[in-house]
């Protein structure tokens, strides 16, 4: 027999009964926790033509969609790699509301290469994102609705990681840097690599005091006193950058005041998302976890190509990280057999106790297992003519 049959692709994972019902468990209660800060829940297609699903944000996502042609009009669609871009066209095109909305999902994504450490190319992803409002206070919102996701799942020890790519973007635009230098420098950034930003700055014509501001980026990470250091840092920029800084600040004051229990952090460098993100972007860590475990920011005028542009932020975690991380998760409740026999009466039983919550496993015609090979702690046993649960 050739064992190869049964393996899997790589980074492709299945789960077994144990862990599904936890990852199902959680879920209910995350989209429970959702629905009562106002978010809806929404559920898009597995794969979509690629002119929606790699527009806008799904741009970013084209070297990670699997690809596939559609048999029936010859259009090329794709198996999403991420839920964001589909839930903002809902919002753009299918619900096309005026007022700010609050939509939620959860769903497998699907990636042609693992993008972290945990080598997984098929995540279920989970998050909530809020339409129709730029200012900060929406930013807050969802920031502390992933803080409050986390400390349903008993992560109360969480980092939050701060940034904003408006300070980068403002920068570069003040140096006049084209875009293949542009893509230079933030790759050497996101690497922190001193050396090599350095010699980027020095190529051309770059004033020297804005060389300064650049080169500085990498350094400007840490508490809250970051924020007046960049201050100083950047007294001669211009475009957004002292507007993103006082938006960090009130986020961070904020913060402060409403989940005291969280370390934040500021990173200046950090530009996860750079080619959609247009605000604060943040990420939370848990110590000792060398990845984030949810993530997100603000990317306005996602819906533009859509034909509506709205101001839009959120968040996205993989649930089956969550669950690895939680200190809550729930196991599956043992249950209770009941013997296999043409009895009204214990029929009528087990539909109670099933109607009450419990699990019941009724043994099969010829069956010899107990009810602790079956997973169960209880039993239904016949005690002077009635029928009662006991301990298995």
């Amino acid at each position: 027999m050739n064992n190869e049959r049964w393996v899997l692709p790589e980074g492709i994972e299945e789960l077994l009964p144990e862990d599904a019902y936890c990852i199902e468990i959680m879920r209910r209660q995350l989209l429970d926790l959702f629905s009562s800060w106002g978010y809806e829940l929404v559920i898009p297609p597995f794969l979509e033509y690629t002119e929606s699903l790699l527009t806008g944000i799904g741009s970013d996502l084209d070297l990670q969609t699997f690809k596939l042609v559609d048999q029936k009009s010859g259009r090329m669609m794709g198996i999403r790699a991420d839920m964001t871009p589909q839930v903002a066209r809902i919002d753009a095109h299918q619900l096309g509301r005026e007022q700010p909305t609050r939509l939620c999902y959860m769903g497998t994504v699907l990636r042609t290469h693992a993008d972290d450490l945990s080598n997984k190319r098929s995540l279920m992803q989970i998050g909530a994102e809020l339409y129709g409002h730029e200012g900060v206070a929406s930013d807050i919102e969802v920031i502390r609705l992933m803080l409050a996701m986390l400390q349903h799942i008993g992560l109360n020890d969480i980092h939050l990681d701060l940034g904003h790519v408006d300070i980068f973007r403002s920068l570069t635009k003040q140096a006049g840097l084209n875009p293949q230098q542009e893509a230079l420098l933030f790759d050497a950034l996101q690497r922190k690599a001193a050396p090599e930003i350095n010699d980027i700055l020095r190529q051309g014509s770059i004033p020297a005091n804005v060389q300064t501001m650049l080169s500085e980026l990498i350094w400007l990470n840490g508490g809250v006193d970051v924020l007046n250091k960049a201050r100083q840092t950047f007294k001669s920029a211009q475009g957004n950058v002292h507007t993103a800084l006082d938006n960090l600040e009130f986020i961070a004051s904020q913060l402060t005041k409403l989940n005291p229990q969280v370390e934040l952090h500021f990173d200046l460098a950090e530009l996860r998302g750079y080619n959609y993100h247009t605000g604060v972007v943040f990420a939370a860590y848990k110590p000792g976890v060398g990845q984030s475990i949810a993530q997100g920011g603000r990317y306005d005028h996602i819906g533009e190509v859509f034909g509506r542009a709205r101001p839009a932020t959120g968040f996205t975690a993989d649930l089956r990280t969550l669950v690895e991380y939680s200190s809550s998760v729930q196991q599956a409740p043992a249950g209770v057999f009941a013997p296999y026999q043409d009895d009204e009466e214990l029929s009528r039983i087990i539909s109670e106790l099933r109607e009450q919550g419990n699990r019941v496993i009724v043994a099969l015609p010829g069956q010899v297992d107990d009810a602790k090979a079956m997973g169960c702690d209880r039993k239904l046993e016949k005690q002077n003519d009635k029928w009662a649960v006991v301990n298995a």
